[in-house]
């Protein structure tokens, strides 16, 4: 049995509004023809150390419903145990609760409830601020319905119909992309959509509202058919997981089924994270549970970036967000000292296409201007230890190196974003090796703020400290060491005057 008193602060009640739903994917109308609209109190109701109980009511503001489906994100690393009154199912910091079998009709004005049990890090526990119903984000207010009888152009080409912050370049009727974790989002009406791919390389996540359909393995050129939905506007989300610096995939957009129709797209986030790194940041292995994956898939099928640490952190914060890293990269050195012609800042980082070819400067559009930038880079640098033959003969003098290089590369950064930006230097423990990455991490931050450059901070993650396991591929964080990484960056992010 739980205990109820509450542990560290009291219950807290409060009524939420919400601009748009984060479950992964954008959201907005609720039926073709219905005004929409939605208030939710949530309350914590119990909390003590490692749980809380919480009471959601749900109030429709719009025309009737016969079932229903909210959304809401956590921002703390909170997971739900169990809940009343229907079902639950949570992504990462996503949770999606759908109605029970006798509660899913609330007429105009009424409202239903809902319970549950969860566990919390015993530091924060914030009110979740980005409630939705059926798409629709809980305002306080209603939507305009559509007119009936009236009738729209559906959307023509993929940058028309689908939402991306992802670095792409248009190739015809399509688009190309090899980032990790590239992403694209649209809306659609009807019982089915399709999506068309073709690419032999990379593996993908398709997501309808919030919850993953399917998981899209090498797939080739062809149209995945997403079938057998309820009735209505729906949200589809394709999301790339795996690493592709040397061939690029092809989306070329959405497909209506029989009846429905392809949905405007609906409004770009206003937040903005750029996550710059190497392995750890693109996810390399994070869904195994054993370090050695040459016996169940290996590191590609065992590489999803959309539940990286990055992509959790943005989707809990509800921001948009890219991914620019390589496993094996490094600022100044790569993973063993190969490949000494390039490093990421110098060879890859401002690239459309990584290292394809025909990669060209990607052409930052003035809608890319991320509040927040995200560097993990120097695993690669000082994991390994020297060898003949490359330029450096200590340690303190690769440091020296890589303190110059990410010095330069934070002023490329200002000239690219401006100094409004806030960037994030994080680091683990490689003291196993040497402490030389993190008193270069701290040394550069010092002199950025010593230089008038307050926008500039370090995060250390202590993988022993913050429980680790380091159970994916090769010893990298596994899926669970991924939400613990997100988790101490939200946190940190917290502490920042961040005015998004």
């Amino acid at each position: 049995m739980r205990p109820t008193r509450v542990w560290s602060r009291t219950a807290i009640a409060a009524t939420v509004t919400a601009v748009v739903a984060s479950t992964g994917v954008v959201t907005t109308a609720l039926t073709a023809h219905a005004a929409a609209g939605c208030r939710v109190t949530y309350k914590v109701t119990s909390q003590w150390q490692g749980g809380f109980g919480a009471s959601v009511d749900i109030t429709n503001l719009g025309d009737s419903v016969s079932a229903w489906r909210l959304t809401w994100s956590f921002t703390a690393g909170q997971t739900v145990t169990q809940l009343w009154n229907g079902s639950v199912t949570q992504t990462a910091a996503q949770v999606v609760v759908t109605n029970a079998a006798w509660n899913g009709g609330i007429s105009t004005g009424a409202t239903t409830n809902v319970g549950f049990g969860a566990t919390w890090n015993n530091a924060s526990n914030p009110v979740p601020t980005d409630f939705a119903l059926n798409g629709v984000a809980c305002t306080g207010s209603t939507t305009n319905p559509t007119p009936s009888g009236s009738t729209s152009t559906p959307p023509t080409g993929v940058l028309n119909q689908v939402n991306t912050v992802s670095r792409v370049r248009e190739s015809g009727n399509a688009v190309q992309f090899t980032w990790p974790g590239t992403y694209f989002e649209g809306r659609f009406r009807g019982t089915g959509v399709g999506l068309v791919l073709n690419d032999s390389n990379n593996d993908y996540s398709v997501q309808v509202d919030g919850a993953t359909v399917a998981t899209l393995v090498t797939p080739g050129q062809t149209t995945h058919w997403v079938r057998g939905l309820a009735g209505g506007d729906h949200t589809v989300r394709l999301a790339k997981r795996t690493e592709s610096p040397w061939a690029a995939g092809e989306f070329g957009g959405l497909v209506a089924d029989t009846g429905g129709s392809i949905l405007a797209r609906a409004t770009r986030r206003t937040r903005q994270i750029e996550f710059i790194g190497d392995s750890w940041t693109a996810g390399y292995g994070d869904m195994s549970t054993t370090r050695d994956c040459n016996s169940n898939g290996g590191v590609t099928r065992n590489t999803n970036a959309d539940v990286a640490f990055g992509a959790q952190t943005a989707k809990g914060l509800n921001a948009d967000y890219q991914t620019i890293a390589w496993s094996g990269m490094g600022m100044v050195r790569n993973y063993g000292g190969q490949n000494t012609t390039y490093n990421l800042p110098t060879g890859y980082y401002d690239k459309d296409l990584q290292a394809l070819y025909n990669s060209t400067v990607w052409p930052v559009p003035n809608t890319w201007r991320p509040q927040v930038v995200v560097i993990g880079l120097g695993i690669n640098d000082f994991s390994t230890a020297l060898t003949s033959g490359e330029r450096w003969t200590t340690v303190d003098a690769l440091a020296a190196d890589y303190r110059t290089a990410y010095q330069a590369f934070l002023d490329r950064l200002r000239t690219r974003y401006g100094t409004g930006t806030y960037i994030v230097l994080t680091y683990p423990d490689l003291s196993y090796m040497t402490t030389a990455f993190a008193d270069s991490v701290k040394q550069i931050v010092k002199a950025r703020n010593d230089a008038g450059d307050a926008r500039v901070s370090s995060l250390y993650y202590d993988n022993n400290a913050l429980g680790m396991d380091l159970l994916g591929c090769d010893w990298h964080p596994s899926q669970r060491d991924h939400q613990i990484l997100a988790t101490a960056l939200t946190r940190h992010l917290a502490t920042l005057p961040l005015t998004w």
